[in-house]
């Protein structure tokens, strides 16, 4: 059968623009594997210019693809789309038959409540909710026709999803990931909140997992292990990482989302960068010799009266078309201009910290922990997850108070937190004003700044500094 004749039109199509499409795909064909999903010329605009145009991907079983691309390319809006969160301006997706997607958002949800277990479960979807409804019905009495017809339509959803085993399901997947069933999420650290939603992804035995930065909040060993269960899952992998190790140690091929498209390098990771510094230089090369034509041209035209003569209309065309190619030309973002502020210099002691002992209920975090930080002082805090790094860090700050010792700041501190979750952020808020408070100009080194280009310097358009901060990626 051919692949025109597998083709299933979508059941309720979410756009006139947008068609989806089910296919039965072999699961080779001439050892090329099994084709899972496919998006053709996908465009979705958010502003100017578009943020996705004309994207063509395919995704095949087996594969571990690393997404990658500067903050705010779009790569978390395109995994959205995938997994069909976002509906895209136009375009057609075509899906296989039986294809289950998992989706791993980079985000914590800041209201994620109830036990461990309730939260997975969470993850069977569909399936979950008939089993409960089948389970209602049978302790119903008396049934009527209506229910009778229902309970059989259950029941062969379930038998086709493996729906009398979700206990079973449930109790191996927590064990595979070392969760305690009965934990409340709530008191959990991010790393662990982070492995419940990976367990909560996985719990729908999906083929296709998409993960939006995986390793965030994550301790090192738990990147660790993350790194091996991914190597042995069966199934697809698409992830979007700004970490090179994982990147180089995991995929099998790399998507590149840059100024609106994506280029595909098969292979690892070393092969894509060889292979993007020989593309951008060709690309250099190749703007060069055009601008350096377009800029003859226009001496050219400059001249007046020759080229309006009839015989020169045709190269007349031809300029005005090179014109609009350049214009519509998108140029590569430039790099970061960090620079760190010294401020005024402080004292030599920064904060000493004596005998502290902190807790919470029945868990000691630290027990006698004493130590002195001094002015040039580059400190890593390691540990697992859950140990107590963040609330050693608040407790350094003086924002909390420990159940017993001393913290002591020195003098002339001008402290900066970046929290980890990012709560001192409001997000309603513009970012200008979450920079300068309402200012337009700053002081940085000594010297006066305006916002708009202290914030260039960040790659922030002006577009960006004046929207508020929840539509940053």
């Amino acid at each position: 059968m051919s692949a025109a004749n597998r083709l299933k039109s979508p059941r309720s199509p979410t756009s006139a623009q947008l068609r989806t499409f089910f296919f039965t795909p072999p699961f080779t064909l001439y050892g090329i594997p099994a084709l899972l999903l496919q998006l053709n010329q996908i465009h979705l605009s958010i502003g100017h210019p578009p943020l996705l145009a004309s994207i063509d991907w395919q995704i095949r079983s087996g594969e571990r693809t690393a997404l990658v691309g500067r903050n705010g390319a779009g790569k978390s809006t395109l995994l959205k789309i995938i997994a069909g969160l976002i509906t895209p301006d136009d375009g057609r997706i075509i899906k296989s038959n039986g294809l289950r997607i998992a989706w791993l958002a980079q985000e914590v949800p800041t209201k994620l409540e109830g036990t461990i277990r309730e939260v997975v479960a969470e993850g069977f979807g569909a399936v979950g909710a008939w089993r409960e409804r089948y389970q209602a019905l049978v302790c119903k009495t008396p049934l009527t026709s209506a229910d009778e017809d229902e309970l059989e339509q259950l029941q062969g959803d379930l038998d086709a999803n493996d729906g009398w085993r979700l206990e079973q399901r449930l109790d191996a997947m927590l064990d595979r990931l070392d969760l305690d069933p009965d934990a409340r999420v709530e008191s959990l650290s991010g790393g662990f909140k982070r492995r419940v939603l990976l367990a909560q992804a996985l719990i729908s035995q999906p083929n296709l997992l998409l993960l939006d930065e995986p390793t965030n909040h994550l301790d090192i060993q738990q990147i660790d292990w993350l790194e091996k269960f991914l190597l042995d899952f069966n199934g697809s992998v698409v992830f979007i990482s700004h970490d090179r190790a994982l990147v180089r140690r995991l995929a099998t091929n790399i998507v590149e989302l840059e100024r609106g498209g994506i280029t595909h390098w098969p292979g690892d990771y070393d092969r894509y960068l060889t292979g993007k510094m020989a593309a951008l230089e060709e690309e250099e090369r190749r703007d060069a010799l055009f601008d350096k034509r377009l800029a003859a041209e226009e001496v050219w035209i400059r001249q007046g009266i020759k080229a309006r003569r009839t015989r020169n209309e045709g190269r007349v065309r031809a300029l005005e078309a090179m014109r609009r190619e350049r214009a519509e030309r998108r140029e590569r973002a430039g790099n970061v201009n960090l620079k760190v502020d010294a401020s005024n210099r402080s004292g030599q002691l920064v904060i000493e910290a004596l005998d502290l002992h902190h807790g919470y209920g029945d868990r000691q975090l630290l027990n006698g922990f004493s130590t002195v930080i001094q002015r040039g002082d580059k400190i890593g805090i390691l540990g697992p997850n859950g140990c107590g790094k963040t609330t050693l860090i608040n407790l350094l700050l003086g924002q909390i108070t420990p159940d017993a010792g001393t913290v002591r700041h020195g003098t002339r501190l001008d402290i900066a937190y970046y929290d980890q979750l990012r709560e001192t952020l409001d997000e309603d808020a513009t970012l200008m004003d979450v920079v300068a408070q309402g200012r337009t100009s700053i002081t940085i080194n000594g010297q006066e700044q305006s916002v708009m280009g202290y914030l260039g310097e960040f790659l922030f358009s002006p577009r960006q500094t004046r929207g508020p901060v929840r539509a940053l990626s």
